[in-house]
Formats: structure tokens, sequence, C-alpha cells
């Protein structure tokens, strides 16, 4: 063998035996992660981006009705990823833990178990979002929306997820928000069945959704209460008022957000304060186009665009409710608090086709 093959092969296997460390290491130093309530969409979701995660390793997967069962038995589409059970144990072994439950239970589940303060938690119910809720014990809660609290966020033990039509509206209003513009907004928003959780009820049954649609929660939607608290924190003077009307619509992933507000500014003002406003988050992104809600299907992206005529503005914004609208955003929050690239686990390709 020539000196320079013989180099050449020393060099490519030096690099081979640095990759094979790295990705050792990697594993080594893996966020070890528990999951309680996995059975349901947020908690499925969750795992289907975890277990390809380069830097996590899920420990358990909680769930009482589940316990012993394969993960792939409810989540089918995992048959051949993952090899985990369902357990009805919980471990200590963990860095984080994030809470899959229904609204009311993740406060309930830390009362009534004792996690280690040193473990992390990131809570995708509603229990701890509003600021009178965020105190538990020890535990403090910050509001997840990375592109309001990141360096918040950061330095954070415990995250409170925000909602899905929740991050979809403020991403659409937070540019705004920011220079004061904000006052009476009038915002409709159709979602997907996945949306109301995995439990059967009538609204999402097939026969029931299919080839229908209906207004719910008119004026009164719950995530009014987090959407105005965020909003009054980037535009503390002068009274703001959200006139929510939320949509049941006939797809299952996903939402479309449409505010109608009064604005003098240009579209050509506007484009630029959203430009500034989200330049250094990788996932929410100001569109010249047209925006359809299959370019952010299976993806952790918000597509934000304006149109305006006279003095009306119209902020149109879409995400999937699934990922950047739960569990999508709980993995973006987890990267922040370990401090590793926000993208890590999160660069996925929209189902458009």
């Amino acid at each position: 063998m020539s000196n320079q093959n013989k180099n050449k092969t020393d060099s490519k296997s030096e690099a081979n035996e640095q990759a094979a460390s790295h990705l050792s290491g990697s594993r080594k130093g893996a966020i070890k992660i528990g999951i309680v309530g996995g059975a349901g969409y947020t908690g499925g979701e969750l795992i289907r981006l975890l277990i390809h995660h380069p830097q996590a390793k899920i420990v358990f997967i909680h769930s009482k009705s589940n316990a012993g069962n394969p993960v792939s038995k409810v989540h089918s589409d995992l048959l051949g990823d993952t090899d985990l059970n369902f357990t009805n144990e919980l471990s200590d072994s963990v860095d984080i833990l994030y809470l899959c439950v229904g609204h009311g239970h993740a406060r309930k589940f830390l009362e009534e178990n004792k996690i280690p303060d040193k473990i992390k938690v990131i809570d995708l119910s509603n229990d701890f979002r509003l600021t009178q809720n965020r105190i538990l014990g020890k535990r403090n809660f910050v509001y997840g929306l990375p592109e309001l609290n990141k360096e918040k966020i950061k330095s954070a033990d415990n995250i409170a997820n925000p909602g899905c039509f929740a991050t979809c509206i403020q991403l659409g209003l937070l540019p705004l928000a920011k220079v004061g513009l904000l006052k009476d907004i009038y915002t409709t928003g159709v979602t997907g069945s996945t949306g109301a959780g995995q439990s059967l009820s009538e609204t999402s049954h097939f026969s029931w959704r299919a080839n229908n649609i209906q207004a719910y929660k008119t004026l009164s939607h719950q995530h009014l209460g987090e959407i105005g608290e965020t909003l009054k924190q980037l535009q503390p003077k002068g009274a703001i008022e959200v006139n929510f009307v939320p949509w049941r619509g006939d797809f299952t992933r996903g939402i479309f957000v449409s505010s109608q507000l009064i604005c003098d500014w240009s579209v050509t003002e506007l484009n630029a304060l959203y430009r500034d406003f989200y330049k250094d988050h990788p996932f929410t992104h100001l569109s010249k186009d047209t925006i359809y809600l299959k370019q952010v299907v299976n993806t952790n992206k918000c597509l934000i665009q304006l149109e305006k005529i006279g003095s009306k503005l119209v902020v149109h914004s879409i995400t999937d409710n699934l990922l950047k609208g739960a569990s999508g955003q709980a993995v973006q929050n987890m990267n922040l608090m370990f401090g590793i690239d926000e993208k890590t686990g999160l660069e996925l390709k929209s189902a458009s086709f």
C-alpha cells in the first residue's frame, strides 16, 4: 500500500473512531426521560419524537390502563421503532418528566406523587399556564412559549407548555403587541379532530366529523386566559380584547387562525416588524405567499401571512396542533432547558402530499 493510500486509510479510521466516540458519549450523556400519560395523542407524538432524538433516552412511559402492554400495541405506527412497554411504576432515575395527562390532573399527580425536586417537569395540560397557578410547593412553572420566554426557559426547572390554539394565535400577534398596536382583535380558528383528545365523544366520531363543521366555545375558549396574559406581557398599557370563535374542522390535525384588527402601519412596515421579531426563532416564519395547512402538518413550524386592505389587517397563522401546539414545542423547551440546539430532533418534513 502506498504511503498516500495508507494516510487516507488512517485518516478515515481516525474519523470513524472519533464519530463512534462522539456517538457513544452522546448516549452516555443522554437526557433521561419519563412520560406520564403516554397512551394519548400528545403522549404518542412525544414518544415518536423522543425515540429518534439523538440526545434523549426514554426510561419509562407510565400508563395505568395499558401497564405491561407494548407501546406499539397502542401506537401501532411505532411497531419496529421501539420495544418499550407501558408501566404503572414511576422511577426517580430520570432528568425530566413529561406530564401528558388531562387538564386538572397534572397538579393532582404532582401532589399525590413525591417527584424529587431535581427532576425537571414539562406539563402539557393547562394546570400551570396562568400566573396565579404557576407555583406548587417548591416548583415554579415558566410559561413555555420560546418566541416570548426563551431566556427564562433556558434556566427553568419547570415548564407550563402553552395550549395549541394559544400558541397559534399568540405567534400571529406577538410582534404587534411589542409595538403596542393591539386593542380589539377578532379571531377565528379551525382545528382538527386530534385537538379534542383520544377519548371518543359525540363530536369526535368520524360519522359526525366527516363533511361537517361547527363553532364551539364561542368567545369563551379556555386558552383566552393565557393569550391575554402573554399579550399584556409585551403590551402592558391599554386594554386588549381578543374575541375568539373556534371551529371544529373536518380533518385530523392542524390549526388555521385568522385574526383581524385595525392597523395604520403599511404592509412593508409590518413585514419588517415580523421578520425582525422572529429572526432568532427557527420555527416561526413569515410568508409572502398564501399559506395553507399542509405546509405545517407534521412539523414544529408556525407560518404567518399578512393581508391588508385599507386600515384592516388580517394575520393568518398555521401550526400542527400536536407538534408546535403540544409535543413538538415541549421537546423544543426541553432542548432549551438542557442547553442544546432547540431544533434538535425537530427538523421534520411536512406531509404536504
